[in-house]
């Protein structure tokens, strides 16, 4: 079984709406489909890259959060990271979704993505491959 860790950008019980100014991430080991532990992990930089350098030095494989900036989604991605933006929902849902593989179910994409940022951008849209 594959083990990884993955951020989680969130505020309230709900994935975080704006990557780019959330504080507050949990990172989560993931061991196939088992949730092997959890904490909750303040980002500190406020500059795009500052802040990828800070999911790298985590050890995350994966980032899931709402709307993310090109520029900061750059970065994360410049650090071997996979970004899983415009997701919505509430936290423990996403998360969820993610262990079992469905995560592109519509119910978690952001209002208005596909098609525009989400889908057109990255191919994501309808996507049928639903890896980790």
């Amino acid at each position: 079984m594959q083990t990884m860790k993955i951020a989680v950008s969130h505020c309230n019980g709900r994935i975080a709406p704006v990557f780019d100014v959330s504080e507050n991430l949990f990172l989560i080991e993931v061991n196939g489909t088992e949730e092997k532990e959890r904490k909750n992990v303040i980002i500190a930089g406020k500059e795009a890259f500052e802040r990828a350098k800070e999911l790298s030095r985590l050890e995350a494989s994966v980032l899931i959060c709402g709307a993310i900036s090109g520029v900061q989604e750059m970065a994360v991605r410049s650090e071997g990271i996979e970004v899983r933006g415009f997701t919505c929902g509430e936290l423990e849902a996403v998360i969820a979704a993610f262990i079992e593989r469905r995560l592109y179910d519509n119910a978690f994409m952001m209002p208005g993505c596909c098609g525009r940022r989400r889908g057109f951008r990255r191919g994501h849209c309808g996507r049928k491959n639903n890896t980790l």
